[in-house]
This record gives C-alpha cells, structure tokens and sequence, in this order.
C-alpha cells in the first residue's frame, strides 16, 4: 500500500545501519570547458572498465560473468573478490576463481553454500595481474528467481544476496544470514492499527508464540526500562499474522519520530526473530515499499502512526509527533 503521505525519518534510522553506499570515489579533473581533460602525452592508458553480469539462483547462488578486453591476459590466480564494508577479518573478503566463459567473458560463482555475513559487499576483479584489484561496475542483473522465493520452511538458516548498483555506480551485493527467520508479507493499514502476516522459516511457532514491537530508544538506553507491546499470533502451519494497534505504542510516545522495531517470539521462553522482508529481488526496500502515516488521538494531540522498512529491510513502527511539530 503506498500513498503520498509517508512518515519522515530521522536520526534515529542512522541506528539501523552503519555500512550505507559510503565510498566516494575522487573523479578525474576536469577540463576548462566542463569536459573530461585529454590524457597526458606519454600518459599510461587508462585500464579498461571490468562489468559484470549476475545471475541469481533459487537457492541463494549467484554466478558473475564479466566482459573483458579481448587483448587482457589473464593469470591462473584470477579471482572476484568480495570484501564486507566496513569488515577488516579474515572472514570478510572472499575471492572465487575467475575462468574463461567464451570470447572476452570470464566467470565466477558464488555458491549458496559460501556463507557471508550480513552487510555490504563490495565487488572487485583480481586478475593476477600484480595490479590492485578493479572495482567492478553492474551489468545485466537476472534476479527472477529471487521474485516471490520460497525456501523450504523447515531450513535451518537462510542465506539472502541481492546485487545492485551503488549510488556511485559500483557493483555491491546486499546480504543476510538468518536462522531463523520470520518473512514479513502482505502489510494491512488501517486507522486503527496494522496487519502483518508472513512465514516463518527455522521455527515451528507454539504455545505462548507472539508478535512483540519494542521501542528502539528504550532498548538502546541502559537508563530506561525497555518497552515493549505484546500482541498474540494466529498460526497456520508456518504462515503467521497479527494485527498491531497503534494506541498503545501511541501512549508512550514523547518527541519527534520514534520508532519501534517488530519481532516474533515463537514461543514461550524462545529467542525473538527479527520480522523482515528479504526474499524478493530489492536490496533496499525502505524507498520502495511505503506505507501512509494515519492519525491517532492521544492526549499529546494526534500522533501519526505506519510501518516502514529499515535500511536493513527489517519491520518497524513509526510513531510522529503532531503534523507542524
């Protein structure tokens, strides 16, 4: 559901995620006129621009085919290079072998069963050339079995990458690790409240299983009780829904913009599980999928209330102060 008036972020989003597309790139001087300065005589030739093309699979495996000058000599130790933003482990760069795939294209695959951490991935070719590794710029990407993918509920951790193009023009994937996981679907707004449904993967929801929204600037400080709004769950094998007035997280509202992030607890005594959306084919979903923001009296005057997604993609409520605040 998407409508005009959609609920304004604020500082608080900045919690959500800290990797964001943050990685300018100095561009050439330009020439007198506006246009890009010829090369300087007796100048190295720029190297050429690495593209590449991503096939998705079901299962969470991406395959990259990359365009190459016909003339490029290529080393046995050629790789893609994956490196996590902002990650300085052993664990967050991953190099696959890069091979020929017919005239001037090269490949590397990246198997469902590599696991890489949750995060910003920038992509990158290491052709062994002694050079450093070529930031990699997006091709064609076939993401059509990412639409609507259904894993087995009964997978015990669900692997998530989706390329895209950075607001700089490079090549980067987006990826989550979860288990397990609760995947928002169909998200009804009313005046009074809102209703989510989705699937659970990883979990078998059971007595005392329940919806909880927790208000993030509580559960970020030491100094105040954490809150939280508790709504009971209606199950169907793994499909799950409940509906979330928005009255109560209303009451406890204060200044500003605040929200409220959403969990499922399956049940009783068991580890809460993010609500998020993650298996389609958009890597960032907080400017794509917008919700309206509906009035609630209080006695602080009428609030406004609606969900969004976060930069991650997970489930929140937002509660605004009155409009003109």
């Amino acid at each position: 559901m998407t409508a005009p008036s959609r609920l304004t972020a604020t500082g608080h989003d900045t919690k959500e995620s800290s990797a964001i597309d943050q990685e300018p790139e100095a561009p050439d001087r330009p020439g007198p006129d506006g246009t890009e300065p010829p090369p300087e005589r007796g100048a190295a030739t720029a190297p050429a621009e690495l593209r590449a093309d991503c096939i998705a699979d079901s299962a969470g495996g991406l395959t990259f085919d990359l365009s190459v000058p016909g003339d490029l000599h290529l080393n046995w130790s050629a790789a893609l290079v994956l490196r996590l933003r902002g990650g300085d482990g052993a664990d967050d760069a991953v190099r696959l072998p890069l091979g020929p795939n017919g005239a001037g294209r090269l490949r590397a695959v990246l198997p469902s069963t590599v696991a890489l951490a949750e995060g910003r991935w920038n992509a990158y070719a290491d052709l062994g050339d002694g050079e450093d590794p070529r930031r990699l710029l997006p091709g064609i990407n076939d993401l059509r079995s990412l639409v609507d993918r259904r894993p087995l509920a009964g997978i015990g951790r669900l692997g998530v990458r989706i390329p895209y193009a950075t607001k700089f023009g490079n090549l980067a994937l987006r990826s989550w690790l979860r288990g397990p996981h609760a995947e928002a679907g169909d998200i009804l707004v009313t005046p009074d409240g809102m209703t989510v449904s989705g699937r659970l993967y990883g979990a078998a929801p059971a007595a005392g299983a329940r919806a909880e929204a927790r208000l993030r600037r509580t559960a970020a400080s030491a100094a105040a009780p954490a809150v939280t709004v508790t709504v009971p769950l209606t199950v169907e094998g793994p499909e799950f829904s409940f509906t979330l007035p928005y009255a109560e997280p209303a009451g406890h509202w204060e200044d500003g913009s605040e929200p409220w992030d959403l969990w499922l607890r399956p049940a009783e005594g068991a580890r809460p599980v993010r609500i998020a959306r993650l298996l389609d084919d958009v890597a960032d979903k907080k400017q794509v999928f917008t919700y309206p923001a509906m009035p609630v009296p209080t006695a602080a005057g009428d609030l406004r209330a609606g969900p969004y997604y976060t930069l991650d993609n997970d489930l929140a409520l937002r509660i605004a102060g009155p409009a003109g605040d």
